[in-house]
């Protein structure tokens, strides 16, 4: 299965250092924030990785290059003059992945996740991983009853960044600037995405506070 990391945002929550260095690429302990995800698919067998960029997109691609120090094999899906969102990214990257399900993973996350383990049934769009509301997303994103992805009122899980999609999940929509979470709602209406709840390891480093408590938890000196 083939893998997409979403890397094209502009990362304005982290201030001025974005302006010169592309959020995917801040470091947390040895590694920049896109390696570990990068380390984490090729840990769990996805060898075939494409990346989405735009924003500073040359320095992402100098410094990962096509892969082989990561035994992966890499592929960029460029976005320019300005980044889709990440459903318009991953949309815009399907000549890339292909006709078969493949894995979506933001690139500002740290997790644990056995990214193996992630299953999708014939008849569903996506599978996705969920987690407990995080302090700066209490509302959460949506809910689970029985492995199906519902929407509530009041919802008790978020979105971690992470799924398995099939390319006929964006069929009938144009490639324009729009998130995921624009066609999930529409796709959980009619009961077409499943899920699960993950307990392990798992961070949103969406910004510097967030940045520094990861770094407090697992890269102390």
């Amino acid at each position: 299965m083939k893998a997409i990391i979403l890397a094209a945002g502009k990362g304005k929550r982290f201030g001025d250092i974005t302006k010169i260095v592309p959020k995917p690429l801040i470091k947390l302990g040895e590694f920049s924030l896109i390696e570990h995800n990068i380390i984490l698919l090729k840990k769990y067998g996805f060898k075939e990785i494409i990346i989405n960029v735009s924003h500073l997109s040359d320095l992402i691609i100098n410094s990962l290059g096509n892969g082989e120090k990561y035994n992966v094999k890499i592929n960029y899906s460029i976005e320019h003059p300005e980044p889709l969102e990440t459903g318009g990214g991953v949309q815009n990257a399907l000549r890339l992945l292909g006709d078969k399900p493949f894995l979506v993973i933001n690139s500002d996350i740290f997790t644990d996740c056995n990214l193996s383990k992630i299953r999708i049934n014939s008849s569903d769009l996506a599978s996705l991983v969920m987690v407990k509301n995080p302090s700066h997303n209490i509302q959460g994103d949506f809910s689970i009853l029985k492995n199906r992805i519902i929407l509530k009122k009041r919802n008790d899980a978020t979105y971690s960044g992470i799924g398995i999609y099939k390319p006929e999940f964006f069929q009938n929509s144009i490639v324009k600037k729009y998130k995921l979470i624009d066609l999930l709602i529409k796709h959980i209406k009619n009961d077409r995405v499943s899920g699960f709840h993950f307990k392990g390891i798992w961070h949103d480093v969406g910004n510097e506070e967030r940045l520094t408590e990861v770094k407090n938890l697992f890269f102390k000196d």
